[in-house]
């Protein structure tokens, strides 16, 4: 690693960490330019054990020691800088030690993805990376074997998802799926049976589900505020609800995705 103390904005390298909070700007800076942000010691260290490649990183000088030992073996370039210019720089306080800008690994065939999975989660146009990440967690946590996105669900590797997921997004499969109903037909010819947690009438319940649950099951999460769509629960093979109490209809899609692993998990 090679150390750079920097004192302006200058320095060619930077531009991988401007207007980190700018989801938009990031858009274009990351799944376009192949990167993504890990933030903190421990979600740097999750991100190379998963074999994915620094190009480089940014600090104040105190977290310098804790980084030191992760990049022994990786030729990178290590900005340095105060407070303030970091702030400035990023657009936020970087109280977390570091960020490393990491290239983004080549997403994988949704079939090599599946492949000997029992549950897999299947989270359609969801845009909150909060509740993203959250999902990769409950999956990481409660036995799902990987994760699949719609197309235009939130990026799992945004820096806020993986950060809530505490790092898991680097460690659970995952890929993006096709449309409908392409997607289902990847699915089915896996053998999955696809269960879309919904509201509805003909739904069974989330017990009556875990009591006979199928060998390999795909569970199937909609977006905040709207749910699942049409085409998403008309290519489902059965729909399920969680019982509720005192006029609560539904859950936080992470806490349910939570729920449901939980009770669908493999025994």
């Amino acid at each position: 690693m090679r150390v750079i103390r920097i004192d302006s904005l200058d320095e060619p390298g930077l531009s991988d960490y401007t207007d980190l909070t700018d989801v938009a700007a990031r858009r274009r800076t990351e799944p376009a330019g192949g990167l993504y942000i890990a933030e903190g010691s421990k979600i740097i260290a999750r991100a190379l054990r998963a074999g994915h490649r620094p190009r480089s990183v940014l600090l104040q000088k105190q977290w310098l020691p804790e980084i030191e030992h992760l990049l022994e073996s990786h030729d990178v370039p290590v900005f340095v800088g105060s407070a303030q210019l970091l702030e400035q720089l990023t657009g936020y306080n970087l109280h977390r030690g570091a960020l490393a800008s990491m290239h983004r690994p080549a997403l994988l065939p949704v079939e090599q993805v599946i492949a000997g999975a029992r549950r897999v989660v299947v989270i359609e146009d969801v845009v909150d990376h909060t509740n993203v990440g959250a999902i990769f967690r409950a999956a990481a946590g409660l036995g799902a074997d990987a994760v699949l996105v719609t197309p235009r669900c939130a990026d799992p590797l945004y820096r806020r998802s993986v950060r809530v997921s505490m790092g898991t997004v680097l460690q659970v499969p995952w890929t993006r799926l096709p449309e409908w109903p392409e997607a289902s037909g990847l699915l089915h010819a896996a053998g999955f049976t696809i269960a879309a947690l919904a509201l509805s009438d003909s739904a069974v319940t989330l017990d009556q589900l875990a009591a006979t649950p199928p060998e390999r099951l795909a569970l199937l999460l909609g977006a905040e505020g709207d749910g699942l769509s049409r085409e998403a629960i008309s290519n489902a093979d059965t729909v399920v609800t969680i019982p509720m109490l005192h006029g609560v209809d539904s859950l936080n899609v992470a806490s349910a995705s939570a729920v449901a692993l939980w009770a669908l998990r493999p025994r």
